[in-house]
């Protein structure tokens, strides 16, 4: 607006020098207001898909009070079914697959059934064994979850996303540190040996090679490796254990 409002005081002898002289600068402006325009049109389209999406992830949602199932006689309702529906769904994402497409939502959803029936399972035979959380406890994880959003606004905004509430979260968080209670103490991690982690790691050497990209030298990932490999034993026994509860359980699926 300055440099027209210039060109109009001045008259026409600054008007021929800006056509013959300053005409680049003034095709540089043009295209730099382009770029612009057309870096503002991409980021609101961007917007609108992520808006789209996160709408047809809603629409997979069942009503809060909905009974998804009954495991012993336990019912899991419509929002703890959501709550680990979202995080599938964002898993997924991860991944790069979209999980609205219907081949996606029939197999987020099975996996999301499934994820809960076995957590209330393993949950139950903790309740059995007696293991317990203090309410210290609960507390302090909750804090610490906190602490990764910078205003409180921040962390109700992704409360709401991942489609929980207060309590929902404090009893996800008592459910997680008695899961891991029962984990620890029930399935402690295996011995790994240096033959299972030399296998592991040429596996991942090779995939490297193949991608192109830098492999780091065994001593740098050994330890990455061998917790890898714990926890993969850790839920190879887990599941185990979950099938051997589902023969002696009564499991209803209601959706």
């Amino acid at each position: 607006m300055k440099k027209m409002m210039f060109i109009l005081i001045t008259g026409l002898m600054v008007v021929v020098l800006a056509a013959c002289g300053g005409n680049d600068e003034s095709k540089e402006a043009k295209n730099d207001d382009k770029a612009k325009t057309a870096e503002t049109d991409q980021q609101k389209e961007i917007q609108k898909q992520m808006e789209e999406m996160q709408k047809k992830l809603e629409a997979q949602q069942i009503d809060e009070k909905k009974t998804v199932a009954i495991v012993n006689d336990k019912e899991i309702l419509g929002s703890d079914y959501n709550s680990a529906l979202a995080s599938a769904q964002g898993q997924m994402q991860q991944m790069g697959q979209d999980p609205t497409s219907k081949e996606a939502a029939e197999q987020v959803k099975k996996q999301t059934i499934d994820s809960l029936v076995g957590q209330t399972l393993l949950l139950q035979e903790a309740d059995k064994k007696s293991y317990k959380v203090s309410e210290a406890d609960i507390n302090k994880q909750l804090d610490e979850i906190k602490k990764q959003f910078k205003t409180e606004k921040e962390f109700e905004a992704a409360l709401k996303k991942s489609s929980m509430d207060m309590k929902t979260l404090e009893t996800q968080i008592a459910d997680d540190l008695i899961l891991k209670q029962f984990v620890e103490k029930e399935f402690p991690a295996s011995e790994i040996t240096d033959e299972e982690i030399q296998k592991t790691y040429d596996q991942y050497a090779e995939q490297g090679k193949k991608t192109g990209q830098e492999v780091p030298k065994l001593e740098e990932v050994k330890t990455q490796i061998e917790q890898s490999l714990q926890q993969q034993k850790q839920q190879e026994k887990l599941v185990q254990k979950v099938e051997k509860l589902k023969k002696n359980a009564k499991i209803e699926i209601k959706i």
